[in-house]
């Protein structure tokens, strides 16, 4: 059987692993498929490729497709969130300068404590901080809104300026940028060229924080259901087998190429092993699911995820979403997951929205085959958000 070829656009990150593995551990292949994967060179081209049709599907910053739904960024065409491709997997960095003065003020780097970081460099600043992030509507923002809000930081301790994930390491290092919070590889990256040091993870403010999609134009997505479900089914065996110790090696050997990435295996492993070095004195964190692609369910579309991203943009950028939350939810399809993985002996949540920050530990739910249970997904102040009653 001939296959069929999908364009399909990403940014150079750890978290593009379930396509980049889906073509070349042969899970598009045994799906008829076959992904013509297009790096981009920054995410708003990421997404003026989808949207006006130069690519099927993307590797997208989860709330680029509740943004658009809500009239932010000056691209109307509607894009649906059919899976997550990918949980947590980013990182806060500072710069030399401010490295020298929280070691200075006794901080210990001990990459866990968010409200612990955000005093220390409370203590220090001499103003807003300026955080480099990857785009205006990534959760890159999000979280670090959400942090600075709820700690010594403040809501006016930061300003945010877009520097594109390659180029993060090097925006430090000239001083373009305070801090930063990216995905991996590219913290690691900064590290490595002595440009500073990893402060946190992203899963110390989120533990369960929906990081990147597999996007689709809406009308494709629904005019094309023979292929979406294939490349969903490819995408998705792609995460069951990262998320498999054992295929690290040969993950991060694959990512690593000039054709991806282009950045050493041993950069890759850092982020699929949770085993990170924090600073150029080589001091050595580990986390635990530091990127997750498959446990927990964490592929996907949570609406209730989709509802609290809107809510946080709401507040950044003054919309009340009252009248519109639902519709901003539907962006992350849940029906269309659920049609097209159930029918593969998947084993999926029973409902499509749930209490974000309530889970605490492992916890079994109800699910197709009754043997899914999610993982943790605590926000850092103990928070709850719940979809039906957000405020």
């Amino acid at each position: 059987m001939k296959s069929t070829t999908l364009p399909v656009a990403y940014m150079p990150l750890v978290d593009a692993a379930p396509l980049i593995i889906a073509q070349e551990m042969g899970f598009a292949e045994t799906e008829g498929i076959a992904l013509d994967l297009i790096a981009a060179p920054s995410w708003s081209s990421v997404r003026d490729m989808l949207a006006f049709g130069r690519v099927d599907a993307a590797h997208m910053l989860s709330p680029v497709p509740v943004a658009m739904k809500m009239g932010l960024g000056g691209v109307a065409t509607p894009i649906s969130a059919v899976s997550v491709l990918s949980v947590n997997g980013n990182v806060i960095g500072v710069g030399r300068e401010l490295e020298d003065k929280l070691r200075a003020s006794g901080y210990g780097f001990d990459f866990a404590d968010p409200i612990r970081a955000a005093e220390a460099l409370a203590q220090v600043r001499t103003g807003p901080l300026t955080f480099g992030v990857p785009f205006p509507f990534s959760m890159h923002v999000e979280l670090l809104r959400y942090w600075s809000a709820g700690t010594a930081l403040g809501t006016d301790g930061i300003e945010i300026r877009t520097v594109p994930p390659p180029l993060m390491a090097n925006a430090l290092a000239a001083g373009d940028v305070d801090a930063f919070c990216v995905g991996e590889p590219w913290g690691s990256v900064s590290v490595d060229i002595g440009a500073g040091a990893l402060l946190l993870p992203g899963k110390a403010i989120w533990e369960f924080a929906p990081e990147k999609v597999l996007a689709a134009r809406t009308d494709w997505a629904e005019t094309e259901p023979d292929l979406l479900g294939r490349l969903m089914r490819a995408v998705r065996q792609a995460g069951k087998w990262l998320a498999k110790p054992e295929s690290r090696i040969t993950a991060g050997e694959i990512l690593s190429r000039r054709d991806y990435l282009d950045v050493s295996p041993e950069l890759i492993d850092r982020a699929l092993s949770g085993h990170l070095i924090v600073s150029s004195r080589g001091e050595q964190r580990q986390v635990d699911r530091f990127v997750e692609f498959y446990r927990g369910a964490a592929t996907f579309p949570w609406r209730s995820q989709a509802k609290w991203i809107a809510c946080q943009l709401g507040k950044t950028h003054k919309l009340d979403v009252t009248d519109t939350l639902e519709e901003a939810g539907f962006v992350f399809r849940s029906d269309l997951h659920r049609h097209h993985l159930a029918k593969s002996g998947n084993d999926l949540p029973g409902a499509s929205e749930k209490v974000e920050g309530a889970i605490r530990l492992a916890t079994p739910v109800a699910s197709a085959h009754g043997k899914l249970s999610l993982l943790p997904d605590t926000f850092f102040d103990g928070r709850i958000f719940d979809p039906s009653d957000p405020k």
